[in-house]
């Protein structure tokens, strides 16, 4: 029995549709071969099946196996959401443990036919795994018999980003109490050499304080670690997020570290180990805020023993080996007065003690609480402290209980609340409906409605009201609890009115991101999608400002697009993942391009929209590009190339050619590849796009230089040259220079070194990926001169 009640087992059957023939087509029943078993049909239950093996990682022979994989947990996962089942819940009526259908969805377990019948049976899917298995075993068999491939071209790495240093929030400067908990924590670290790693747990409940007593400990033990410091929300009671895959975190901590977007592992595994790995012998102090589970926090531990990890959760994690639980209950009430009257700025009097002592007592000593209170009570000082006390004593049953609350909490809401004008009530309410975790004041002017200046004043005075945290300057968030109330006031508002709200502030964020787009995006193509442009918006004029722009707007950039799917709004969905595609190309993480590509040419192909189909599967093959997965990219560009020609759209057809041509020459198809190189320049031509042309001819160039033509990669080079500085294209000009360069060398290396100091000179300029490996070429030469 699900939540809502019912079990798949008490519904009709019905129909399943089956995946996207475009992105995972299912095998020709009648030409596959015999399939045998691959394990015994009756499994015992609460265990995996134990001939089942590992999926080969994508690349090479193997990618086929790991796509048909794929396919397979895609549906698998489909089908299991549709019917509103956890992993626990489904492994238990197949009779398997939850491990194995975990791994079967993240592709680290290979599909067996008993599980496939089963859960077809389950669901009554019309033997749709049963066919993704034989996809899967026919593409394993094949596998097993090729012989040992040469080695495929080794895309040029891409410059590791940045490491950051500290990624801790501000300290509290109003911190208050705490002092054992706190002496606790400091002495966690006096002897920086323990046997083992130093993992400390905070547990309470929400509003408790746990969050600034790690952080207020976190800023004095700074010092202690001098290779960094590390401040992580797990998002474990975020409302309308789920709580953080540890995968996805492990690579955001990778990337922080300096490990390239290209080189992060696909699994959860093999990413813990990385991290572990970088981190060995270091001092790093990591904080993982708002933890769900132990199985969430433990990929996340680091192996050092110099290291320290602080946790906090509302959970006892009781099962986290090694750690260390400090419980954190509410204040005592001395400390809870002195927080309180340190926040009301009051010095209070022999017979305001009471009144003190009742107030923090109505507010159950919940430092939340009291600080809202209190807040409140600063912004008026000519209010008597004994007649405020009695006037919140008799709202406490103005407001049901909020979820793990208690009515206390819910008072010093409803008062904070109720003390503002409509008009920061009504923003307010609508920050509880944005899905990302967190807003600027363009973004909030978009979302309410108002000019960008009002939205400024109103954030920095909810923001001086304690009712929004400011953890960095002009950016904004509520409190987990704050955000649930905020969410639940929205209930009351009219249904037109929040849907207003949402697509204003969708369309804010889609525009912008295309905006944004139009910087990175070397390649131009038409936008098919047109979204309302926003009243006010960022300056993005240069590349720097967009990239800057689309790494701190990334997180909140998801969150939208999983609104939208959640939503059924294809639109949106479809418009933003074609304006995130160059970023995600070119910074990572990949993955995430991936799964958000996927959706949105399933969101574009179930809404019949061709256009929007063709451009996410073109994205989805670039980014399988990249990665290495050339099977993959050639299979879906000769289906994007099908769609543009059924559009009649002959620059789509060029684009997608030149695209074609690309993978073939990784795969060493010269023939092919030149051929579909040369229809891509034919068609630039036609259509009248010169930069295009000249794109299409460094490709060609890059052709001709892998297969031992330098002279003709070189004339290719120049005319290339020649037709990027007519259009004005420096990217262009800069690839033609770097290929000229690596032409010149193998007669003249002087030349070279000149041509390819003309291209790094330009690269920088730009601000391009590129920059870091012509960089490193151009030393090689002069070191080769010199």
């Amino acid at each position: 029995m699900d939540a809502t009640g019912t079990s798949p087992d008490d519904e009709d059957p019905v129909d399943q549709p089956r995946p996207n023939a475009h992105l995972r087509p299912a095998p020709d029943e009648a030409t596959d071969p015999p399939l045998p078993e691959d394990e015994p049909h009756s499994t015992p239950p609460d265990r995996a099946p134990e001939n089942s093996v590992p999926v080969p990682a994508a690349g090479g022979a193997d990618g086929p196996v790991r796509q048909a994989a794929e396919a397979f947990a895609a549906e698998l996962i489909r089908l299991r959401t549709a019917a509103k089942l956890s992993q626990l819940a489904l492994a238990q009526r197949l009779g398997y443990d939850k491990t194995y259908v975990t791994h079967l969805e993240r592709c680290t377990q290979a599909p067996t036919k008993p599980v496939a019948r089963q859960a077809d049976q389950f669901f009554g899917s019309d033997e749709t795994l049963t066919r993704l298995w034989r996809a899967y075993h026919t593409a394993r068999t094949a596998s097993r018999r090729q012989q040992p491939q040469r080695p495929t071209h080794q895309t040029p790495p891409r410059p590791a980003p940045a490491a950051l240093h500290s990624t801790l929030p501000r300290d509290i400067a109003a911190f208050t109490g705490r002092e054992d908990e706190l002496h606790r924590l400091l002495r966690a670290a006096e002897n920086g050499h323990a046997p083992v790693i130093s993992i400390h747990t905070v547990d309470g409940m929400a509003g408790v304080g746990k969050t600034a007593l790690v952080t207020h400990a976190a800023h004095q033990l700074a010092k202690r670690y001098p290779d960094g410091h590390r401040f992580v929300d797990l998002h474990a009671h975020t409302a309308g997020q789920s709580p953080a895959d540890p995968a996805d975190v492990l690579a955001t901590l990778l990337i922080s570290i300096g490990i390239s977007p290209q080189n992060l592992p696909d699994t959860l595994e093999e990413r813990a180990a990385l991290w572990r790995d970088r981190l060995a012998g270091r001092r790093m102090l990591l904080i993982l805020d708002n933890a769900a589970s132990p199985d969430q926090v433990e990929p996340l531990l680091p192996a050092s023993q110099q290291s320290l990890v602080l946790v906090t959760s509302r959970r006892r994690l009781i099962a986290l080996d090694g750690a260390e639980p400090l419980p954190l209950d509410t204040l005592p009430p001395g400390q809870a007065a002195h927080l309180f009257t340190r926040l009301a700025r009051r010095t209070p009097t022999d017979t305001d003690h009471t009144a003190v002592t009742e107030a923090v007592r109505l507010c159950g000593h919940l430092p939340l609480a009291i600080t809202l209170l209190a807040g409140r009570l600063a912004h008026h000082p000519a209010w008597d402290l004994t007649t405020f006390t009695d006037e919140f004593a008799t709202t406490q049953d103005r407001l049901g209980e909020l979820e793990a609350s208690d009515r206390a909490v819910a008072a010093a809401f409803d008062l904070s609340y109720q003390d503002l004008p409509p008009h920061l009530q009504h923003l307010f309410r609508h920050l509880g409906l944005h899905p990302g975790p967190d807003i600027d004041p363009y973004a909030t002017a978009a979302l309410t409605g108002v000019p960008l200046a009002w939205a400024r004043r109103h954030l920095e005075t909810l923001y001086t009201d304690h009712l929004i945290e400011e953890p960095t300057p002009r950016r904004y968030r509520l409190h987990d609890l704050l955000r649930e109330y905020a969410h639940t006031l929205t209930t009351h508002d009219p249904t037109e009115t929040r849907i207003q709200a949402t697509q204003r502030l969708l369309d804010y964020y889609t525009h912008t991101a295309q905006t944004a787009d139009h910087r990175l995006d070397a390649t131009q193509r038409p936008r098919i999608h047109t979204i309302t442009a926003p009243d006010a918006a960022p300056d993005l004029t240069t590349r720097e400002q967009a990239l800057a722009w689309m790494r701190t707007e990334h997180p909140n950039l998801i969150a939208c697009a999983h609104h939208t799917t959640d939503n059924s709004q294809p639109t949106h969905l479809i418009a933003l993942s074609h304006a995130m595609a160059a970023y995600l190309s070119q910074q990572g993480p990949w993955y995430q391009a991936l799964t958000l590509h996927q959706g949105a040419a399933k969101a574009a192909h179930h809404a019949n929209d061709l256009h929007g189909e063709a451009d996410a599967l073109q994205d989805l093959g670039r980014v399988r590009r990249v990665t290495g997965d050339y099977a993959g990219a050639g299979e879906l560009g000769g289906q994007v190339l099908e769609l543009y020609r059924t559009l009649g759209d002959r620059l789509g057809e060029a684009n997608a050619l030149q695209d074609l041509g690309r993978v073939q020459t990784e795969l060493r198809d010269v023939t092919a590849a030149a051929d579909s190189l040369a229809r891509s320049r034919a068609l630039f031509a036609e259509v009248g796009d010169s930069q295009g042309e000249a794109e299409a001819l460094n490709s060609t160039g890059a052709l001709l230089a892998r297969s031992g033509e330098p002279r003709r990669a070189l004339d290719t080079y120049q005319q290339a040259l020649r037709l990027a500085r007519q259009v004005g294209s420096p990217l262009d000009e800069a690839h033609a220079l770097e290929g000229i360069a690596r032409c010149q060398a193998h007669t003249d290396t002087q030349a070279a070194i000149t041509s390819l100091r003309e291209a790094v000179t330009i690269y920088q300029r730009i601000g391009v990926a590129e920059t870091a490996t012509a960089t490193d070429y151009l030393t090689q030469l002069e070191a080769e001169q010199a």
